[in-house]
Formats: C-alpha cells, structure tokens, sequence
C-alpha cells in the first residue's frame, strides 16, 4: 500500500519561508512523479508544482514561479521538498503531496486517473 507523509507546515510571517516534505513508502513501481497540491476550504484544488523521477524535469502554477522550488531526494527518490520563499496571504492552504503516473507536466488535480497516492496534508498559514 502506497503512503505519503507530509511534514513543514506552519504558521508564517508574510516575506518569510516554509520548507515541506513528502515521503512515499510502498510504491513499487521504479519511475513516478511526485505533485504539491493546495486547498482551502470552499476551493477547489489547485496544482503548486510537480517533478519527475528520471529526470527531474519539473512544473511550477504561474503564481509561485521564482518563489517555490521543488526537488526530489537524488539517492532514493522516495522524499520529494519544497521549499517555499517570499509567502504571501494567499499561500495559505493545505498543501498535499501526490504520486502521479505521467509527466510532470500533467501535474493537474483534474487528470484524476493518472495520480497514485495523496497524503493527508500540511496546513500553511501566512499571516499578515
């Protein structure tokens, strides 16, 4: 069975960082992109940025381009980050990570039979 784990959230001033992390357990197949999904409530679910596994060629939604940055763990692949600068008010979400069978470029929470595992979520909150 397949697992993700997020950890990093918290509770932040506007301006300042956030580091998350995802760890994946049981997946067994070799190659798979991991995604970074966000929600708030009474929202639907937006993509933030995804990587692939061979060769870590990565997208980014408009709104966190040279803000965010994501990787992947080189040695095993299994733990993918993202690190998250200059946070705005309107980063604030859940944030979940996800397994998905494609290219990163199909890192959209619609293309629903394509995506694997999802974790529970880690809360984000920018305060002004």
């Amino acid at each position: 069975q397949v697992q993700l784990v997020e950890s990093g959230g918290g509770l932040v001033q506007t301006g300042g960082s956030l580091r998350l992390s995802c760890i994946v357990s049981g997946e067994t197949l070799p190659y798979y992109t991991i995604g970074w999904f966000r929600q708030d409530p009474g929202k639907k679910r937006e993509a933030v940025s995804c990587i692939n596994s061979d060769d870590d060629t990565t997208y980014y939604t408009e709104s966190v381009k040279g803000r965010f940055a994501i990787s992947r763990d080189k040695a095993k692949k299994t733990t993918a980050y993202l690190q998250m600068n200059e946070l705005k008010p309107e980063d604030t979400a859940t944030y979940h990570c996800a397994t998905l069978y494609g290219p990163a470029t199909w890192c959209d929470p619609t293309y629903t039979a394509s995506f694997g595992a999802w974790g529970q979520g880690s809360q984000v909150t920018v305060s002004t």
